[in-house]
């Protein structure tokens, strides 16, 4: 074969961007769930390519494009047989070996989000390779290495079904199978939210895989040597982005109008389900099938959210099992109505009848029975060995300590020594409460320090928007030091009822500052007054003044006591 070095580049430089991938669905799955897991799922997210990639080397490759029969390649341990027949033109075997292991990674990874956060890490490792080494590469075999579907002339460009449907049905089964983490539901059935603690990571998640897409998607043409095959990518390019666009312009609007505000996390899914919706068709659809396409995904994905949390009760940290499978599955279909028939059969709408939206409907539902019944037993193997689901224990504490001994992953911003919390409960020491909505305190009679003088602590919960009028005002009447700490809390109205990817959140910990001072020679009355003038609004949520003693203050420089240690230090 004489190789086109066009084509060769264009084919590892689309494995390079989705291998990069991985690091945006790490990105995604950390963010979307609580930051004592984040070690264990960014370990699954390394874990799933490096158990796949040699798998998929010493078999999977094989089964998928082998020349075997309609149902199965071939076993070829080390990728050792002929497979000129498979290859695009000009591309050499490697470079499409590596293109297509990129993609098996993929699919292995979207599970891992389904099932967070209370999965043991061992199980993960061997449902992860599982699916690396037969239950993808035999589907990839039927629709894209020489199968039956292919054959029949089903069409799924890039992967809609064969990666991210096959992934979604996975993590359907497997968070099925586990049920819901401790605390997800009532005893009633009644979800409750469970807040991602970093959505800037989702969000940068979400923007490196749409950009990531384009090379999922674009260099799934396998060259570019040609007209026709520059041509092709062009649209696979504009259709990709559009879809993603119009998705999350579709979610932004239906939230908004259903819950009142846009939903943050929600209209992140809705890119990636735009994406995954479209990734059948880029290349056989017009830009207008991609706008519908990316409209469908964009409202199916939050309606599937809603119906698999509330009312099949199964919980999905990360909205998975929606956005790959549901959408993986309604783009493949959606393509039987919207091909143009420039590349494939027409579509329905464009007069190719019923055929090709039935060959398409059939690969989808074989592909689900295929993987489901697959995985099934997988995950009952595992279930009855080693395990699937974490104990309760290891669960309330979280995956980072118990599976991998990680006090935290984010160290360099713990506030306290681990276990510092639990220390100052056990020990029944006072907390100072972060509310700003409580009763105001009446200061007892004030106590003379040693020096006959008398200190007063007065501690200001406040809006962090009305910070910095504050400390101008105390500035100007002679305040000279304080403590400013970001607090969480809520008061009698227990927050403000809001939603989270559409279900309630019961109570809401409001954003608060913390403003510590301690006077002595200004007085306390012009403190409280001047503070309550500049926070007055007459909402709810002004916030509140306590006021307490001091017996004594220290600097711990100079050894310096009462009076003098709150001097300005030369």
């Amino acid at each position: 074969m004489k190789y086109s070095a066009v084509n060769t580049i264009w084919v590892l430089l689309g494995a390079a961007l989705v291998f990069f991938m991985q690091a945006g669905f790490a990105m995604c799955e950390a963010g979307f769930t609580r930051a004592k897991n984040t070690g264990n799922i960014l370990m699954k997210n390394l874990m799933d390519f490096c158990i796949g990639t040699p798998l998929y080397w010493l078999f999977g490759y094989g089964i998928m494009f082998g020349a075997g029969t309609a149902l199965f390649g071939w076993i070829d341990p080390l990728i050792m047989k002929d497979y000129s027949h498979i290859l695009p033109d000009g591309v050499p075997l490697w470079a499409y070996a590596i293109f297509q292991t990129v993609f098996c990674a993929t699919s292995a990874t979207i599970v891992s989000g389904a099932m967070a956060e209370r999965t043991k890490f061992s199980a993960y490792c061997l449902y992860s390779a599982a699916i690396s080494l037969f239950i993808y590469p035999v589907s990839g075999h039927w629709i894209w290495g020489g199968g039956w579907l292919q054959e029949m002339g089903f069409h799924d460009f890039a992967g809609s079904t064969a990666v991210h449907m096959v992934g979604g049905v996975c993590a359907f089964i497997g968070a099925r199978m586990l049920g819901p983490r401790i605390g997800k539901y009532g005893k009633d059935g009644t979800p409750k939210a469970v807040l991602g603690h970093n959505l800037s990571i989702a969000a940068l998640g979400v923007f490196i895989l749409w950009f990531c897409w384009f090379g999922f998607n674009g260099a799934s043409t396998v060259g570019m040597a040609t007209d026709d095959l520059i041509g092709s990518a062009s649209l696979v390019f504009f259709n990709t982005n559009l879809a993603a666009a119009i998705a999350t312009l579709v979610t932004m609007i239906f939230t908004w109008l259903r819950y009142g505000k846009p939903d943050v996390s929600m209209t992140f899914n809705a890119a990636l389900a735009g994406l995954v919706g479209i990734t059948a068709g880029c290349d056989a659809v017009s830009p207008v099938g991609a706008a519908v396409i990316g409209a469908v995904c964009g409202l199916m994905v939050v309606l599937a959210v809603g119906f698999f949390d509330r009312v099949l009760k199964i919980d999905d940290p990360v909205g998975a099992i929606s956005v790959h499978g549901v959408c993986g599955a309604m783009g493949t279909i959606l393509t039987g109505l919207f091909a143009t028939g420039g590349t494939t059969m027409k579509g329905l709408f464009y007069g190719g009848g019923l055929t090709f939206l039935g060959i398409q409907c059939l690969g989808v539902v074989s592909t689900i029975a295929w993987t489901a019944v697959v995985i099934t037993l997988v995950f009952c193997v595992i279930k009855k060995t080693i395990g699937l689901r974490a104990d309760a224990e290891d669960e309330i504490m979280g995956l980072d300590r118990s599976e991998h001994g990680l006090p935290t992953a984010y160290a360099g911003f713990a506030l306290m020594p681990d276990g510092g919390m639990d220390e100052a409960v056990s020990s029944g020491a006072p907390a100072v409460s972060a509310a700003g909505e409580m009763e105001v305190t009446k200061a007892a009679p004030a106590k003379v320090a040693v020096d006959g003088r008398i200190y007063t602590r007065v501690q200001i919960i406040c809006r962090p928007s009305s910070l910095e009028a504050l400390k101008t005002a105390m500035n100007r009447i002679g305040i000279t030091g304080m403590t400013v700490t970001n607090v969480m809390g809520y008061g009698t109205q227990k927050g403000k009822p809001e939603y989270y990817r559409g279900t309630p959140i019961e109570v809401t910990l409001l954003p608060k500052v913390q403003v510590d001072i301690v006077v002595s020679s200004v007085p306390v009355r012009k403190v409280i007054d001047t503070a309550r003038s500049v926070l007055y609004t007459g909402h709810i949520g002004d916030g509140k003044i306590f006021v307490c003693d001091v017996e004594n203050v220290v600097r711990v420089r100079t050894g310096e006591e009462g009076f003098d240690a709150l001097q300005t230090a030369e």
